[in-house]
């Protein structure tokens, strides 16, 4: 039996297990998405597939791999899942992410008895979709590339080269895609081992009813936070860019969000339906998103097992960009990054002081690829970019921080960039005045220049650029992000996602957005105000015009001007 100081012990022993799997991963992977910015989800399943435990990436990952090992489950059946097995899917609407997003996972056995799954998903570089690096306007799944349902890459432990040879020959970077994919089974192995030591330490029927018992406590903490929130039904509407295809057309996305002692349910009926382009989410995610706000109010200090979304329902409505269904096109997931704050959105209405303002909104993600003159081999290289935070009732928001989709992710250092493209970084700093001002003001954006000095691909994945960041109880909007090409030339051309056929010269910047004010601006401390000057996060200009505080040029309030602006 597990008593409660075993269990203690063995949750710590799993968590051990998921970041040993996490860190083998970025010792062997090839891709700087992985190894630098932690692209990835790892967890450690029981055996019905539902996580225990998990180390931080990318949050919707994780959550997205219990979808995926479900419906493996399912598909396969639980029966031909052998010791030594490993697995690969990236079936879009059964894996919970797009094709360049495979789930590795292995079946947990002692002796013969299945006992529970370790898993790893990350992104990886190509699996022959029809434009290198990524899709931004296919309209069926049949463009975006090899698509396999829950398919072994090894069987009782020895190499399936006929799946290998299917990824190898739909690859254009084979050799980076292999090594990836191989870093996923290395790290995987290594979750299996460690809980089958778990097993063997302490017994199978510890082991599992400790893995039980995980999952019920993390419920009944979800249950007793529920019940101190605010009761109540809201709705909120914002709107991605354009779906890849119909540039001019915002796409709806509509939460109703409704909070009872009981459960808190998540409805995305009124969102769009018959979406023309990618950014169709798979049901998986878009429960997974829904997780992540759900967690953030309820359980936030606590590592993610699945009872902590007992009391969470989301409710969608299959064919609408919230439900994607074959053959429904899924590449571009920004719906996904861009929607929790929808969630969040309703929830301002109900519980004001529980949640921030919107934040830049968007990862701003910027993709290179081409052929490195210095080597003559293909690069291709990422980074997501950091926004402004919304402000709360009880601070400002964060400068310059990873969107709140990617809590557990880095960027792309400069370093790494330049050294393996053909791309050198000309500036890279905060954007003053980007944070929506307010008592509690929001966090600035970011700015990134990339000077390309060969023929290059540059691919900006930024999906909230037309809707300004909202605010909360009266402070002003945050600036939306934006991507700018070759600026302050006459080719100069001001966008969001796009694909741009670069020449050696071209520039492109990421501009990211602020966060959303909290509360009146003219209830800021002034003396806050001219820090925030002093900083370069509010020019001397902004803090006169929204926050009626003038600023001497030694960066000290004037008082008597001050008084005179706020009348």
């Amino acid at each position: 039996m597990a008593d409660a100081i075993t269990t203690e012990i063995i949750r710590h022993g799993l968590l051990a297990a998921a970041e040993e799997t996490a860190r083998n991963l970025c010792r062997t992977a090839f891709n700087t998405v992985v190894y630098e910015i932690h692209d990835y989800g790892i967890g450690i399943h029981d055996a019905n597939g539902d996580v225990v435990a998990d180390a931080p990436g990318i949050a919707v990952f994780t959550r997205g791999n219990d979808a995926g090992i479900k419906h493996s489950m399912e598909f396969l059946g639980v029966d031909t899942m052998e010791p030594g097995d490993v697995f690969i899917i990236n079936y879009p609407y059964w894996s919970s992410a797009h094709t360049l997003d495979p789930l590795v996972f292995a079946p947990v056995h002692a002796g013969d008895q299945l006992i529970g799954f370790a898993s790893c998903r990350i992104h990886i570089t190509d699996l022959n979709q029809k434009d290198p690096g990524y899709v931004l306007d296919s309209t069926d799944k049949a463009q975006e590339g090899l698509m396999l349902p829950a398919s072994k890459l090894y069987r009782r432990g020895e190499r399936n080269e006929d799946v290998f040879n299917i990824i190898r020959f739909n690859s254009r970077m084979p050799k980076h895609t292999i090594g990836d994919i191989q870093a996923q089974v290395s790290a995987v192995v290594t979750g299996v081992r460690r809980t089958q030591e778990l097993a063997e330490r302490y017994g199978i029927e510890t082991l599992t009813e400790a893995m039980q018992t995980i999952n019920e406590h993390g419920e009944r903490l979800a249950r007793l936070a529920l019940e101190k929130l605010p009761k109540g039904t809201w709705t909120a509407v914002d709107y991605v860019d354009d779906d890849g295809i119909n540039k001019d057309q915002l796409v709806k996305l509509q939460c109703t969000v409704t909070v009872s002692d009981e459960e808190m349910v998540v409805d995305w009926t009124g969102s769009a339906e018959n979406v023309e382009g990618p950014i169709n989410l798979p049901p998986g995610q878009t429960a997974a998103l829904s997780s992540l706000i759900f967690k953030s109010l309820t359980t936030p200090d606590s590592p993610v097992v699945a009872g902590n979304f007992a009391p969470l329902r989301v409710v969608t409505v299959p064919g609408s960009v919230m439900h994607a269904v074959p053959p429904m096109p899924t590449f571009t997931l920004w719906t996904g990054l861009l929607a929790g704050e929808v969630i969040l959105k309703a929830l301002a209405q109900g519980m004001p002081e529980l949640v921030p303002a919107c934040s830049g909104g968007d990862v701003c993600s910027m993709m290179g690829l081409g052929v490195n003159p210095r080597t003559g081999e293909p690069w291709q290289e990422a980074t997501n970019e950091a926004v402004g935070f919304g402000g709360s009732a009880t601070h400002d928001g964060e400068d310059g921080i990873m969107h709140l989709s990617e809590p557990g992710c880095r960027n792309n250092p400069v370093e790494v960039l330049e050294a393996k493209s053909s791309m050198i970084i000309d500036h890279y700093g905060y954007r003053t005045d980007t944070g929506g001002a307010g008592e509690f003001r929001g966090g600035v954006g970011v700015s990134r220049s990339y000077r390309f000095t060969a023929p290059s691909t540059g691919i900006c994945l930024v999906y909230k650029t037309k809707t300004a960041p909202w605010s909360i109880a009266g402070g002003d909007e945050g600036q939306p992000n934006q991507i700018v090409l070759n600026p302050g030339t006459p080719r100069e051309k001001v966008q969001g996602g796009s694909y741009n056929l670069l020449d050696a010269g071209d520039v492109l910047v990421n501009a990211t957005g602020g966060g959303g004010g909290y509360g009146d601006p003219t209830r800021r401390d002034p003396e806050a105000v001219a820090k925030d000057v002093r900083n370069g996060f509010v020019s001397v200009e902004a803090a006169e015009r929204s926050y009626g505080v003038a600023v001497t040029p030694e960066f000290t309030v004037d008082a008597e001007r001050t008084a005179d602006l706020r009348g």
